[in-house]
């Protein structure tokens, strides 16, 4: 589309939207933003095209993520979600051709739209006076849906879902949960790297085009970040299931388009 020269300016309108709303997933402000970058993207480059030019972008963002959210950190949330999303990304590397991307958008979609909707059941329901307590860290639940945090994270950048689904119910401190979700990603993103240059998505195209979105995505990171410092648990939790579950909608409307 646009060779080795810069993008055209209609690159740039969904390109620039799309960057930003992930970076402000990238700096907290609930995974569910990242859901929006790949499809905005996607409609003026293919989706293959899309996943790679983000990938990069993804890594910088990472990396202003990690020293923003250097002090917070729940360690064994990251350790026991780790094993399945590093299984996840092996599996979608080996399966990239045999999968078709709606399946993996049809299961995320359905299972945060149904447990978003149990949330707010249970929030806000005839229910709702009693409290429901935090779930402990579970081995079995985390490797299963941090193999789809994985997959979903590979063939789409679309591993924010999965993960909410597992720690969400946990309830740590926001900036704990931040801190937790930030470093997984930020491995995942990195381990990445080597299937996509085994596949050939990283060319210089591409490559040139995730050059002239870093500032978007910078600056949008470090706002992300700034908002979350300053949200109380009882803001934070009914806003990152509110924006998981717009973006299941979404997914859900791009399998049945």
């Amino acid at each position: 589309m646009f060779g080795f020269a810069l993008p055209d300016p209609v690159f740039f309108a969904a390109a620039i939207p799309a960057v930003a709303l992930v970076g402000l997933s990238k700096g907290g402000l609930g995974g569910a933003f990242a859901l929006m970058g790949v499809p905005l993207l996607a409609l003026v480059v293919s989706p293959i095209d899309a996943a790679a030019i983000f990938l990069p972008i993804l890594i910088v963002m990472d990396v202003v993520a990690l020293y923003a959210w250097r002090h917070h950190y729940d360690r064994k949330l990251f350790l026991m979600f780790l094993p399945g999303g590093l299984l996840g990304v092996a599996f979608g590397w080996a399966t990239s051709a045999l999968v078709h991307p709606d399946a993996l958008r049809l299961v995320i979609a359905v299972s945060m739209i149904l447990f978003a909707a149990r949330y707010y059941w249970q929030t806000y329901g005839p229910s709702s006076a009693s409290i429901v307590p935090a779930k402990p860290p579970r081995w079995l639940p985390a490797i299963g849906w941090g193999t789809l945090c994985g997959y979903g994270s590979f063939v789409a950048h679309a591993g924010g879902p999965p993960f909410q689904i597992y720690a969400l119910p946990l309830k740590l401190d926001p900036k704990d949960y931040t801190g937790a979700s930030v470093r997984f990603f930020a491995l995942i993103n990195a381990v990445k790297v080597i299937p996509y240059v085994a596949l050939g998505a990283l060319d210089t195209r591409n490559l040139a085009a995730s050059v002239t979105l870093l500032p978007v995505a910078l600056v949008a990171t470090i706002a992300g970040a700034a908002i979350v410092r300053r949200l109380k648990p009882d803001v934070f939790y009914p806003l990152a299931y509110g924006l998981g579950l717009l973006a299941s909608l979404k997914l859900l409307w791009d399998v049945i388009v």
